[in-house]
């Protein structure tokens, strides 16, 4: 179990880096990820390097029994680089050149800047390619994370070359983006570009290939990088981080690339319901891989620094969102960063050894952490025995969020969130998946607001529900092919004799306070009662049965909720998008239908419940202490329990008896 942090010893004397390794020894610190802002210091000029004091850094470490997870760098190019070289800079969709003085100031397309990045690993690898510390390869930092798209000419010349490799000729060009409307037919890739400021919408098309071209630019960056260190025998693991559910990178067509995945996640103190979207996050990372453990990259000790507000956490509340991760799969704990910054924007950004020093809740909670997990035996990778599937689509992200739409305010993350979080207070394990990986060894799968659907999603998700599978789909699903256009035949083409229904209208719905207009679509039947709102389709069941109706608006009497029995399975569809308490009225019908049972029973809604094999961590993110029923062996109290007591942020990792 991999313990500690980003370690910036650049930022310090080198008569301090004694003390960390001392320090770091009595926190429990195993690893530390270094150099990931050391571009400046590691090359002061193009062609000279200085590694002597990072070999005297690594050597240290070393000598304290302290694996090192080394960075290469390229994350903030040095000031030489923009001096002399302009053009590797990025430009905004407003024609912007986004300056030095910050961080991630590159264009990702940039030759030069992928040259001068090559360079640098490159030097790092064949220095540090066969140290004994150096256990893994962590490449760049966060993708993307700042510079969500680039228009620079770099990325202009790239995104035509990428557009000529995807389609080959302009005809194939002009067919997928349907360019015959507005008159925007090209005759040459030459006179096509980014989709920076226009005077109006974007083409549909250009908008979701640039933001495929955007990640596969960022995905290409990695992959020179992992190249070098690969030509250079790199034997250790090779990675980057990642951010849980980013829109602007595809990570599950990244995911391959990675040995093991890592993951930065910053839950907010202030939301006392944050706890669930972490899990949602960590089920994400996990399912991206879901046979290896992954490694929490990134995570606050306390306070953050770039919120509005910036709350402290509650006593225990770092050690309770730790073993979230833990228990949904992680193989390691880490934060930004070991030491907290004296300087720079980060400076309030909280530590692992904060500004007061050792005499501190903040580090008496990271020794006790680090201690805890030296004690845990290895685990298996996680929840490999989930029976529910929550599809989770980044082409479906990215279309449905395009302008000119029926609703043009559906936030495609929050409803796939608020669906987990019902699972998430039933206990019922959940992998995250795209709409191909759903297949027989679930019972039960959500996919809604699929609005893209390829034609192997399709075939998916059908033959998941001719071989028993229960898929709860819609609403503005399976509403267009993966240009964005639509198929011959309406909507719902492919998945209408699964559902047993056909959609004539989507019905949208005012956003509340947002003018005249129906703002909610109440509904009721066998399932309960349940209130929709953005949409209220107009749905017409063929060989489906209304399982609720619509009581009232435009929609009165018609179908809301119907369930298709299928092949061997059932296929339910659902007309509108049902609010926080909706989902979870129709959660528990669905589970029950599908004969889905929980983790563990009996456990209330605010603790978090989690197996890998047959351990379970029990973490109670309520106010009050709760008893849970579970019998086994309490690895961190290492005794035999048949129920455990869990006070507010408490936690315990059992193994059940079999």
């Amino acid at each position: 179990m991999h313990y500690g942090g980003d370690y910036n010893p650049e930022q310090w004397p080198e008569s301090v880096w004694p003390q960390d390794v001392a320090r770091m020894r009595e926190a429990g610190v195993t690893m530390v990820s270094l150099g990931i802002f050391s571009w400046s210091r590691i090359q002061p000029a193009e062609g000279e390097f200085d590694f002597a004091w990072l070999d005297r850094v690594i050597d240290l470490l070393h000598e304290g029994g302290i694996a090192v997870d080394l960075a290469t760098a390229t994350a903030s190019p040095p000031p030489w680089m923009h001096e002399h070289y302009p053009d590797v800079l990025p430009v905004t969709a407003q024609g912007v050149m986004l300056g030095p003085g910050s961080r991630q100031h590159y264009a990702p397309s940039s030759p030069t800047y992928r040259r001068l990045a090559g360079d640098l690993v490159a030097a790092l690898a064949q220095r540090y390619v066969d140290h004994p510390a150096v256990v893994m390869w962590h490449v760049n930092n966060e993708y993307g994370c700042h510079v969500h798209e680039d228009h620079s000419e770099n990325a202009q010349r790239a995104f035509r070359e990428w557009l000529e490799r995807r389609y080959g000729t302009v005809d194939a060009l002009n067919e997928a983006w349907g360019t015959a409307f507005w008159s925007q037919r090209y005759t040459g890739f030459g006179q096509v570009r980014t989709p920076a400021a226009a005077p109006y919408s974007h083409n549909p098309g250009q908008l979701l290939d640039f933001k495929r071209f955007t990640s596969d630019m960022l995905l290409e960056c990695y992959l020179m990088e992992k190249e070098i260190l690969l030509e250079a025998g790199a034997k250790q693991p090779i990675t980057t981080n990642f951010m849980g559910a980013f829109k602007p990178a595809n990570y599950r067509q990244w995911v391959a690339h990675l040995d093991v995945v890592t993951d930065d996640c910053y839950p907010d103190p202030n939301d006392a319901e944050s706890f669930r979207d972490a899990a949602f996050q960590r089920d994400l990372v996990r399912s991206l891989k879901p046979h290896v453990p992954w490694l929490l990259m990134e995570q606050a000790s306390n306070a953050l620094n770039w919120r509005p507000s910036n709350a402290p956490k509650a006593p225990g509340q770092m050690e309770a969102l730790s073993w979230q991760a833990v228990g949904r799969g992680a193989d390691g704990v880490l934060f930004f960063q070991w030491r907290q910054s004296r300087a720079g924007a980060e400076k309030f950004h909280s530590a692992m050894l904060p500004h007061a020093g050792t005499d501190t809740r903040t580090w008496r909670e990271v020794v006790r952490l680090g201690r805890d997990l030296a004690t845990l035996p290895e685990l298996p990778a996680g929840q490999a025995g989930a029976r529910v599937a929550l599809v989770f689509d980044w082409e479906a992200w990215w279309a449905i969020e395009s302008p000119d739409h029926p609703h043009n305010g559906i936030d495609y993350l929050a409803i796939i969130q608020r669906w987990y979080r019902a699972l998430h207070r039933a206990h019922v394990a959940v992998d995250i998946v795209g709409p191909d990986q759903v297949h027989d060894r679930y019972q039960l799968a959500f996919a809604p607001l699929l609005y893209l659907l390829t034609d192997s999603g399709a075939q998916a998700l059908t033959s998941f529900v001719d071989g028993g599978g229960h898929l709860v789909a819609g609403p503005f699903t399976d509403v267009v092919d993966a240009r964005d256009q639509f198929r011959d035949g309406g909507y719902l083409t492919q998945l209408r004799d699964t559902l047993g229904v056909t959609v004539e209208d989507f019905g949208a719905l005012v956003s509340p306070g947002g003018g005249p207009g129906e703002s909610e679509a109440r509904a009721s039947g066998a399932c309960g009662d349940f209130t929709g709102g953005f949409l209220a389709e107009e749905v017409h069941a063929g060989g489906a049965d209304v399982v609720a109706e619509f009581t009232t608006g435009r929609r009165h009497g018609d179908a809301a909720l119907t369930r298709n029995v299928h092949g061997a399975g059932v296929g339910w569809y659902l007309a509108t998008v049902p609010d926080e308490a909706g989902v979870d009225t129709l959660v528990r019908h669905f589970l029950d239908d599908a004969g889905v049972a929980p983790v563990l029973g009996g456990v209330p809604a605010h603790v978090d419940v989690s197996t890998r094999g047959d351990v379970v961590t029990l973490i109670n993110f309520g106010s009050a202490a709760v008893t849970v029923d579970v019998q086994g062996q309490d690895l961190l109290a290492d005794a035999p329990v048949t129920s455990v007591t869990l006070a507010p942020f408490g936690v315990a990792v059992v193994r059940r008896q079999r």
